[in-house]
């Protein structure tokens, strides 16, 4: 079955879906990624968590959570989620560490 909704990793539009899903600091940290070009690091950091905290790499074309579209998937992620808003924003410092890294190494001659 073929969903337009779903993709191979978490897809930025979904974004915008995710705001009033828990607390403030939750609803501040989806409105200030959103907007941000998709190259940023913080707008790259917050589809990294997403990404982790979906399963998306688990995710197939005969999966449930794909018949049901990556924007219900990540809905139901994010309120399953059972630790904090603040947990949450450090699974995102965590991301956001990884991708500097990552593009510091890329970056770095040898």
């Amino acid at each position: 079955m073929y969903n337009e909704d779903t993709e191979l990793l978490f897809p930025s539009r979904v974004i915008e879906h995710l705001a009033d899903l828990r607390k403030e600091e939750w609803e501040a940290l989806v409105k200030r990624v959103q907007d941000l070009p998709e190259d940023d690091v913080d707008h790259l950091a917050f589809v990294l968590m997403m990404t982790k905290l979906d399963g998306c790499n688990t995710c197939n074309s005969d999966s449930f959570r794909a018949m049901r579209g990556c924007t219900q998937c990540a809905i139901l992620s994010v309120r399953r989620y059972r630790g904090s808003d603040k947990e949450l924003l450090k699974q995102f410092e965590k991301a956001r560490k990884e991708i500097t890294r990552t593009l510091e190494a890329k970056l770095t001659p040898k």
